[in-house]
């Protein structure tokens, strides 16, 4: 560890820590128990529920808000602090519903819990009640105002991790407390009670419903059963389930998540997946992973004669086209079937990324990005390029907004599609709305703005000089000037000169050199010098996240070299976001090929023999949530999947068995996954898959990032590609990723074209897409309310549709759309 440890002592223990770290984390890392209801440990103090007082160096403090020193001592068990938490307790429990045995949070209430811990048996305080509503916010979200205690993580969360800031505290309209109370009950309880009984919660938009992304993580925070899934309200009791860690496999982030199952009734024992839950101290959890949970391949028997049909048809195959739903297991049995039978392998998500890690790997003599997301916490000024961050990966979106709230930072957010929701992450956020593969020039952008010129090759610096001119403007400018008054004296009525300094408004040009590389990314020369001069102060700590827009660039093997020279010229971690669930794992593991003819094998793809998850196929398969094996995350680290149901058909790894591979189970394969592609020899059942109370990940291992051999970077010269005119843009809806998404029944988003209001409006209800590369579309119109601009968004989450095959080897094409 790089920073410099303090020691301080916390009941008699003595803890390491970092200088400026809260009491409470500290104390929990250290395994010592205090406290807290309204604290969330990754995002700011609220200071709601006063719960969490100790006693620092002999003066009181809230452990979520006060930072350790060195040499600190902290006591958390006096007898004043026991009273004090006592008496918020009992406030708490004035007029809380007595329904604990009905209520979704009864056996894992905080609210009990620490009734219970604080030995409160009796509550010494009253007030009339009020009436307070129960309301749906959303298609997700249920709000029992109340059995709410107004702790404010859900507020909290909503605003410093999500960035969504949907809800807030209101007035709630409660009686006033009796002032007696002031001179009798302990003062934090007091005064926590008189702010309980004043507020509430409530979509910050002052309507009845939250314009948000329906994550769902305000539920996950609830410590009481105010804020709960629609879905599940009465449904099941929480220890009646069986909670099965597992990782999400929608998107590249593959968040850490438990599975809660039972069977589906008395008279039904079939097993169903009743909610998904998260570690939320640790980890944020998005809509997709939350909702989109119930995608399970149903009522599936084995069939000797299909299995035999299917291994035939593998014998005879060309290719097989997949996608990034499948486990690092599945991909080694691809690509052993490639090795054996001579079967090439085609992934249209996967093989413009393994293209570009190439090129990247080509200029730098790494396999794989240097950084990851988790090193990125600490910055203070992140930078996106080619991702479209509300919709291609939630954990990049939360990151980007956690800089701005947590760490006080600053971001750069380049995008040809306008997104009104990113700029409201924080006062230093500054946008660049360019054109489409217009992205090379913003990577020039980061070069000239944080590049030790000293280290830039002699091209690339004249490139940038070449962006620089000359302009005069206009500013105005206070000065002070002696202004000289008559004044008459009271006493004598004498007139006397008067002398003092008035401010005085200046107009002059001031000569200044303009980026016009800037302009020509949408910027405002007039204004960016000196927005960029703020964002920049006292800023340290520098990160940027790439993503998908650059890997399916017309000039991608340019980008990822000047990927590399940013790493070498810049003092900043870089980090990719890979295009789809495992594609990093598949990109590692096998050798796609670019395209094939003959006869074809799907799998959970179309093709002349198809395998498939979904039900629709000729040999049904299993579900990612019915599996056990591992996928690799953006963070490159392997994590273990476990299969939340069972399955009752063939899997992959019955087939290989029948074509000579001898692996009884399909995490046998797990131990087989290449060493000499960074992945470890290690089997599937000695993998962790756990957080410790320090923060710390033991989830798994993280894949080596080997030294290959390179020829150093290569730039080639810069050419204007920049797309006009009516443009489509190949991107999912928020909470939907792929065919098994669009399959969960919370998962409402419909594959249709997206637009801002404006374009909407102006395309009516029903269009028909022409694409430039041939084919067509036809969708419903949608407004997607957070979007700006003229161009429109085309979903790719249904792959029957091949949305891959209509705009190639780009996310944006050229498109004419006629209303119909």
């Amino acid at each position: 560890m790089s920073e410099n440890l303090i020691t301080v002592t916390i009941d008699g223990i003595e803890c390491k820590a970092k200088e400026g770290e809260y009491i409470l984390n500290v104390a929990r890392a250290n395994d010592i128990f205090i406290p807290a209801i309204c604290y969330l440990t990754r995002c700011s103090p609220t200071l709601a529920c006063r719960i969490c007082l100790v006693e620092a160096d002999g003066k009181r403090v809230y452990s979520c808000n006060a930072k350790v020193k060195d040499g600190m001592s902290v006591s958390t068990q006096s007898e004043e602090i026991l009273e004090e938490r006592r008496a918020i307790m009992e406030v708490y429990d004035v007029n809380h519903p007595l329904q604990c045995g009905v209520c979704d949070q009864h056996g894992e209430c905080e609210l009990q819990n620490y009734t219970l811990e604080l030995g409160v048996d009796s509550v010494n305080y009253a007030i009339r009640d009020t009436k307070r509503e129960v309301k749906d916010w959303s298609s997700v979200l249920h709000y029992d105002a109340g059995l709410c205690i107004v702790c404010e993580r859900c507020v909290t969360v909503c605003k410093d991790m999500i960035g969504d800031a949907a809800i807030k505290t209101t007035k709630r309209g409660g009686d006033a407390l009796d002032k007696g109370y002031k001179e009798t009950m302990p003062k934090d309880a007091y005064a926590m009670w008189n702010k309980l009984q004043k507020s509430i919660i409530a979509p910050s938009n002052g309507t009845d419903y939250t314009n948000c992304s329906d994550c769902g993580e305000c539920t996950a925070v609830c410590p009481v059963g105010a804020l709960t899934e629609r879905d599940f309200i009465y449904k099941a009791n929480p220890w009646d389930l069986k909670e099965i860690p597992s990782a999400c496999a929608h998107c590249s982030s593959a968040c850490h998540l438990y599975y809660e199952t039972r069977a589906e009734s008395i008279d039904n024992p079939v097993e169903r997946i009743f909610r998904v839950k998260n570690e939320w101290n640790y980890q944020t959890l998005c809509g997709a992973g939350r909702f989109g949970y119930d995608y399970e391949n149903r009522d599936v028997v084995k069939n000797r004669d299909e299995l035999n049909r299917a291994v035939e048809a593998i014998k005879k195959a060309d290719y097989i086209k997949f996608n990034s739903m499948i486990t690092n297991e599945e991909a080694l049995m691809l690509q052993s079937l490639k090795e054996k039978f001579n079967i090439k392998l085609i992934n249209s998500e996967v093989k413009a990324f393994q293209e570009f890690l190439k090129y990247y790997s080509k200029a730098t003599g790494r396999a794989l990005y240097k950084d990851d997301f988790k090193d990125m916490d600490d910055s203070d000024f992140i930078i996106s390029i080619g991702a479209k961050l509300r919709n291609d990966n939630p954990a990049a979106r939360y990151l980007f907004n956690n800089i701005q709230k947590m760490n006080k930072g600053a971001g750069l957010y380049f995008h040809p599609v306008g997104d009104t929701l990113i700029p409201t992450f924080g006062k230093s956020v500054l946008t660049f709305e360019h054109k489409p593969n217009d992205e090379e020039y913003a990577l020039l952008f980061v070069l000239d703005l944080l590049a030790n010129r000293d280290k830039l090759p002699d091209d690339i610096k004249s490139t940038l000089d070449s962006y620089k001119e000359k302009r005069v403007k206009k500013v105005i400018k206070k000065v002070m000037e002696d202004v000289t008054e008559i004044v008459v004296d009271k006493e004598s009525g004498e007139e006397k000169e008067l002398t003092k300094k008035v401010p005085k408004n200046i107009e002059e040009e001031v000569e200044y050199e303009a980026n016009t590389l800037a302009q020509k990314l949408g910027a405002n020369v007039e204004t960016l010098e000196d927005e960029i001069g703020k964002a920049l102060k006292k800023k340290e700590k520098f990160s940027l996240i790439l993503g998908e827009d650059l890997y399916f660039h017309p000039r991608a093997k340019n980008i990822a070299n000047l990927v590399a020279l940013i790493e070498e010229c810049c003092d900043i971690k870089v980090a990719l976001i890979p295009p789809k669930s495992n594609a990093l794992g598949v990109a590692i593991i096998c050798d796609l090929d670019d395209e094939a003819e003959g006869f074809g094998i799907g799998y959970n793809e179309d093709g002349d023999y198809k395998l498939s998850a979904l039900g629709n196929g000729d040999l049904d398969i299993p579900a990612m949530n019915q599996q056990e094996g591992t996928i690799t995350n953006m963070n490159k680290r392997v994590v273990p999947l476990n299969a939340a149901l069972p399955y009752g058909g063939y899997e992959l790894n019955d087939i290989m068995n029948a074509l000579g591979f001898d692996n009884e189970f399909t995490i046998d394969w797990t131990a087989k996954l290449p060493v000499d592609k960074g992945f470890q020899a290690v089997a599937f059942d000695d993998l962790p898959n756990e957080f410790g109370n320090d923060m710390s990940e033991n989830r798994g291992y993280v894949v080596a990032n080997l030294s290959v051999e390179g020829s150093g970077i290569e730039l080639e010269e810069f050419d204007d590609i920049a797309l006009d005119g009516e443009i489509a843009y190949r991107c999912n809806p928020q909470r939907q990723f792929n065919d098994f998404t669009d399959k969960a029944h919370q998962i409402f988003e419909e594959f249709a074209l997206y637009a801002s209001k404006e374009r909407a409006d102006e395309l009516g209800e029903w269009v028909r897409v022409d694409f430039e590369n041939g084919g067509a579309l036809e969708l419903p119109v949608k407004v997607d309310e957070r979007m700006s601009g003229n161009i429109v968004e085309v979903p790719d989450f249904k792959a029957e549709m091949d949305v891959y095959g209509l705009f190639g080897k780009s996310r944006y094409s050229k498109v004419t759309i006629t209303k119909v």
